[in-house]
Protein backbone atom coordinates (compact mmCIF):
# COMPACT_ATOMS: atom_id res chain seq x y z
CA UNK A 1 0.00 0.00 0.00
CA UNK A 2 1.01 3.79 -0.77
CA UNK A 3 2.03 5.75 1.77
CA UNK A 4 -0.55 8.23 0.95
CA UNK A 5 -2.96 6.26 1.13
CA UNK A 6 -6.55 6.20 3.32
CA UNK A 7 -5.62 3.82 6.35
CA UNK A 8 -2.26 5.32 6.83
CA UNK A 9 -3.61 8.62 7.35
CA UNK A 10 -3.60 9.94 11.33
CA UNK A 11 -6.92 10.12 13.08
CA UNK A 12 -9.04 8.36 10.17
CA UNK A 13 -11.41 5.90 10.04
CA UNK A 14 -9.89 3.31 7.68
CA UNK A 15 -13.07 2.45 5.10
CA UNK A 16 -14.38 6.74 5.39
CA UNK A 17 -13.43 8.45 2.28
CA UNK A 18 -12.29 11.76 3.48
CA UNK A 19 -14.29 14.56 2.20
CA UNK A 20 -12.71 16.71 -0.50
CA UNK A 21 -13.40 20.35 0.48
CA UNK A 22 -15.65 22.44 -1.98
CA UNK A 23 -15.37 26.02 -2.80
CA UNK A 24 -18.44 26.63 -1.13
CA UNK A 25 -16.86 25.46 1.90
CA UNK A 26 -14.02 27.66 1.58
CA UNK A 27 -15.66 30.62 0.58
CA UNK A 28 -17.87 29.69 3.92
CA UNK A 29 -14.68 29.80 6.19
CA UNK A 30 -13.45 32.70 4.36
CA UNK A 31 -16.35 34.52 4.97
CA UNK A 32 -16.61 33.63 8.64
CA UNK A 33 -13.46 34.86 8.90
CA UNK A 34 -14.09 38.02 7.48
CA UNK A 35 -17.20 38.54 9.79
CA UNK A 36 -14.94 38.13 12.88
CA UNK A 37 -12.28 40.51 12.00
CA UNK A 38 -15.30 43.20 11.01
CA UNK A 39 -16.69 42.42 14.47
CA UNK A 40 -12.83 43.16 15.51
CA UNK A 41 -12.52 45.66 14.16
CA UNK A 42 -15.67 47.03 15.10
CA UNK A 43 -14.71 46.29 18.88
CA UNK A 44 -11.44 47.87 18.81
CA UNK A 45 -13.18 51.61 19.29
CA UNK A 46 -14.71 50.63 21.94
CA UNK A 47 -11.95 49.16 23.68
CA UNK A 48 -10.12 52.43 23.29
CA UNK A 49 -13.23 54.01 24.85
CA UNK A 50 -12.89 51.92 27.44
CA UNK A 51 -9.33 51.86 28.30
CA UNK A 52 -8.78 55.38 28.34
CA UNK A 53 -10.62 55.61 31.37
CA UNK A 54 -9.49 52.51 32.85
CA UNK A 55 -5.98 53.89 32.54
CA UNK A 56 -7.10 57.17 33.79
CA UNK A 57 -8.74 55.19 37.04
CA UNK A 58 -5.38 53.07 37.50
CA UNK A 59 -3.71 56.46 37.64
CA UNK A 60 -5.98 58.19 40.04
CA UNK A 61 -5.86 55.36 42.73
CA UNK A 62 -1.90 54.89 41.77
CA UNK A 63 -1.17 58.49 42.42
CA UNK A 64 -3.75 58.17 45.53
CA UNK A 65 -1.57 55.00 46.83
CA UNK A 66 1.42 57.04 46.18
CA UNK A 67 0.13 60.03 48.66
CA UNK A 68 -0.60 57.49 51.45
CA UNK A 69 2.83 55.62 51.12
CA UNK A 70 4.54 58.59 50.94
CA UNK A 71 2.48 60.05 54.15
CA UNK A 72 3.42 56.88 55.67
CA UNK A 73 7.13 57.46 55.45
CA UNK A 74 6.99 61.12 56.46
CA UNK A 75 4.94 59.88 59.62
CA UNK A 76 7.77 56.85 59.92
CA UNK A 77 10.67 59.36 59.60
CA UNK A 78 9.23 61.39 62.19
CA UNK A 79 8.30 58.22 64.62
CA UNK A 80 12.29 57.67 63.74
CA UNK A 81 13.56 60.64 64.85
CA UNK A 82 11.22 61.30 67.81
CA UNK A 83 12.61 57.81 68.92
CA UNK A 84 16.34 58.60 68.72
CA UNK A 85 15.79 61.85 70.14
CA UNK A 86 13.85 59.55 73.76
CA UNK A 87 17.01 57.37 73.39
CA UNK A 88 19.11 60.31 74.06
CA UNK A 89 16.72 62.09 76.15
CA UNK A 90 17.01 58.58 78.35
CA UNK A 91 20.43 57.99 78.48
CA UNK A 92 20.70 61.43 79.88
CA UNK A 93 18.39 61.15 82.34
CA UNK A 94 19.71 57.70 83.58
CA UNK A 95 23.61 59.43 83.25
CA UNK A 96 21.98 62.57 85.61
CA UNK A 97 20.22 60.13 87.73
CA UNK A 98 23.32 58.00 88.36
CA UNK A 99 25.51 60.90 89.27
CA UNK A 100 22.72 62.28 91.49
CA UNK A 101 22.61 58.79 93.04
CA UNK A 102 26.37 59.08 93.37
CA UNK A 103 25.95 62.52 95.27
CA UNK A 104 23.25 61.58 97.40
CA UNK A 105 25.40 58.21 98.43
CA UNK A 106 28.43 60.04 99.18
CA UNK A 107 26.68 62.63 101.27
CA UNK A 108 24.97 60.20 103.18
CA UNK A 109 28.44 58.66 103.85
CA UNK A 110 30.09 61.71 105.05
CA UNK A 111 26.85 62.90 106.93
CA UNK A 112 26.93 58.95 108.31
CA UNK A 113 30.68 59.50 109.59
CA UNK A 114 30.26 62.84 111.36
CA UNK A 115 26.87 61.08 113.43
CA UNK A 116 29.12 58.15 114.29
CA UNK A 117 31.97 60.67 115.50
CA UNK A 118 29.47 62.63 116.96
CA UNK A 119 27.45 59.79 118.65
CA UNK A 120 31.25 58.45 119.68
CA UNK A 121 32.05 61.76 121.80
CA UNK A 122 29.01 62.19 123.27
CA UNK A 123 29.26 58.34 124.50
CA UNK A 124 32.99 59.52 125.79
CA UNK A 125 32.04 62.42 127.24
CA UNK A 126 29.00 60.54 129.17
CA UNK A 127 31.37 57.92 130.21
CA UNK A 128 33.47 60.56 131.72
CA UNK A 129 30.60 62.49 133.25
CA UNK A 130 29.23 58.90 134.60
CA UNK A 131 33.13 58.14 136.14
CA UNK A 132 33.31 61.16 137.70
CA UNK A 133 29.96 60.93 139.26
CA UNK A 134 30.98 57.61 140.42
CA UNK A 135 34.06 58.83 142.24
CA UNK A 136 32.09 61.94 143.59
CA UNK A 137 29.51 59.99 144.81
CA UNK A 138 31.62 56.77 146.32
CA UNK A 139 34.10 60.12 148.10
CA UNK A 140 30.96 61.68 149.46
CA UNK A 141 29.51 58.31 150.89
CA UNK A 142 32.87 57.86 152.41
CA UNK A 143 33.56 61.31 154.01
CA UNK A 144 30.35 61.18 155.09
CA UNK A 145 29.77 60.54 158.91
CA UNK A 146 28.94 57.44 160.51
Amino acid sequence: SAPHSESHVVGRVPGVPCPQPTMTMLSHLLKDHQAKQNECKKLRPKRREAITPATCLTEVLVDHLNVGVAQANRSQRKLDNKVKTLQIQAAQSAKRTGQWLGMVENFNQVQIRDVQNWAQKIELDMCTITTMLKYIYKGQWQSAPS
